[in-house]
């Protein structure tokens, strides 16, 4: 849940963790095969691989029809469990902040008049906004999000942009943990910052000048 941040050598646990426990369900499986599981470049699944072998947490067999086969050594094994729990606390973690401050969002948006509300980016921050709006009496009309492949999010309508959406609403709350800076600036400059809300999870990803504003909105 959430991207999980790099370690100290730049690696993303998380997508460690996804490449052992790919490996220990087939040792067969492909580095392609592994790039579309995790739904990552082929390059990067060839760097991530590489450096498992190195610290010896894989080990490389030959397969039939001139192919490889990839096996997790103890070493290995032990990392993977490691990494499920850290991944297990880091995620419970996100869910315990990201709850608090969608529940304030929502708080502020009502103090402002805010009835109806689109989110603006497909995430596991949206998701959870969306459990915690039944709690408020906000209601969120949809899901705004440029990159989504999908038409619905959790039953919610998605559009491309603000113009497509098809029912009227009052705020946007930014819900992008990806490109948050650049979603919140393209909001602004749609709706004006007094209809922008953005949670304190993502408050270091905003511009400086904006982060004061949200501030003093949140003050």
């Amino acid at each position: 849940m959430g991207s999980a941040p790099k370690n100290d050598s730049g690696e993303r646990p998380q997508i460690v963790l996804k490449l052992l426990e790919s490996v220990g369900r087939n040792a067969t499986v492909s580095q392609r095969g592994i790039a579309a599981e995790l739904g990552i470049a082929l390059g990067l699944v060839n760097a991530y691989l590489k450096r498992c072998i190195k610290k010896g947490l894989v080990k490389v067999g030959a397969a039939p029809a001139r192919r490889y086969a990839y096996y997790l050594t103890p070493m290995g094994f032990a990392e993977k469990s490691r990494l499920t729990l850290e991944y297990l606390t880091y995620s419970f973690s996100f869910f315990q902040s990201a709850k608090t401050d969608c529940m304030a969002i929502f708080e502020l948006a009502r103090q402002r008049g805010y009835q109806r509300v689109v989110l603006a980016g497909v995430s596991d921050l949206a998701e959870i906004a969306v459990i915690c709006s039944l709690e408020t009496g906000v209601e969120i009309v949809g899901v705004v999000d440029p990159q989504a492949s999908a038409g619905r999010f959790v039953q919610l309508p998605v559009a491309a942009s603000f113009d497509d959406m098809n029912s009227a609403f009052d705020a946007v709350i930014i819900t992008d943990l990806k490109s948050t800076a650049k979603t919140f600036d393209a909001a602004v400059a749609r709706l004006g910052r007094e209809r922008v809300l953005l949670p304190s999870l993502l408050d270091q990803s905003a511009p400086t000048d904006e982060k004061d504003a949200a501030e003093k909105d949140a003050a």
